[in-house]
């Protein structure tokens, strides 16, 4: 019987420890020292909450930049890759029509082409912000000066490497849709 309560006690202690103190501690900590990620990194444009800056969202209109393709439709409780072979026709032909409505080089690898693992990445490299670049400028009318000023958002909204080490320089697609419908 004692080591019965011996056990009820040091599981009493452990439910409330790890149960209790621990997810309020954590709560606690991530509310006051990174409270934008905390609540999900939203972006909010005249008291209204628009997305946010972790999960991307579908754009097909021609005045603005497309983000990688989802195997998740956008979905963030459906976030999944296609999980197709490398050597599914599938997979091929998916990649053959992204090319075609991109108007891509099917050998180039480029985010248009390919979707992100999970279906939801909302960055694409400067290279697919470049190569979309002649559709917004036609769709949206710009001017020399805009041309201009827009190719330099591009490169000033241009995140760098996480930590100078980790991945790979990338815009965020819905932060510079929205630039683009402030700017231009």
């Amino acid at each position: 019987m004692k080591i019965f309560v011996n056990n009820f006690k040091i599981f009493i202690f452990f439910v409330f420890l790890t149960g209790i103190i621990y997810p309020v501690f954590i709560t606690l900590t991530s509310q006051l020292l990174f409270n934008h990620e905390a609540n999900g990194s939203l972006l909010i444009k005249n008291g209204k909450i628009i997305g946010s800056e972790l999960i991307a969202q579908e754009f097909h209109q021609k005045q603005y930049f497309w983000p990688r393709p989802s195997a998740a439709n956008y979905d963030s409780s459906a976030s999944a890759a296609s999980n197709l072979s490398p050597d599914s026709k599938l997979l091929h032909d998916t990649i053959a029509k992204r090319a075609i409505d991109n108007n891509l080089d099917i050998q180039t690898n480029d985010d248009l082409l390919y979707a992100s693992g999970s279906g939801l990445d909302p960055h694409i490299s400067p290279d697919s912000a470049n190569r979309q670049l002649m559709r917004i400028i036609e769709a949206r009318h710009l001017n020399e000066f805009q041309i201009t000023k827009l190719k330099n958002a591009i490169i000033a909204n241009t995140e760098t490497r996480q930590f100078g080490i980790l991945g790979k320089a990338r815009l965020n697609v819905l932060k510079l849709n929205l630039l683009l419908d402030e700017q231009f």
